[in-house]
């Protein structure tokens, strides 16, 4: 029984240790990245209030920002990054996001 395991043994063993060689693309060094899009920052308060990029905003006015984010094409829009205080209501927010997909915004994180 040992011969019998010794013999498979030498037979395989040199089959695990077989080299696979695998072309993988390279990096063209002429590429530029394009700059990334600078994002957007929403912040809602715990009342309620808005504030797009560090700027007082009515929720009329919202709606007409993310309509003019959303009518971009996708790789063109930035992202909409949401920071709600821990008290902020999640009504509100989940109005913001809903109104944020109705006028197609694609991007959509989330900051602490």
């Amino acid at each position: 029984m040992m011969l019998v395991l010794l013999i498979i043994f030498m037979i395989t063993a040199p089959m695990l240790s077989h080299n696979i060689r695998i072309d993988l693309p390279q990096p063209n060094p002429n590429v530029q990245q394009e700059n990334p899009l600078e994002p957007i920052s929403l912040v809602i308060k715990e009342d309620g209030s808005l504030y797009w990029n560090d700027s007082p905003i009515s929720d009329l006015e919202l709606a007409a920002q993310l309509a003019v984010v959303g009518a971009k094409p996708e790789d063109a829009q930035p992202e909409l990054r949401i920071k709600a205080t821990d008290t902020t209501r999640y009504e509100i927010l989940a109005t913001v996001m809903a109104e944020a997909k109705s006028k197609n915004v694609k991007k959509i994180g989330f900051e602490k």
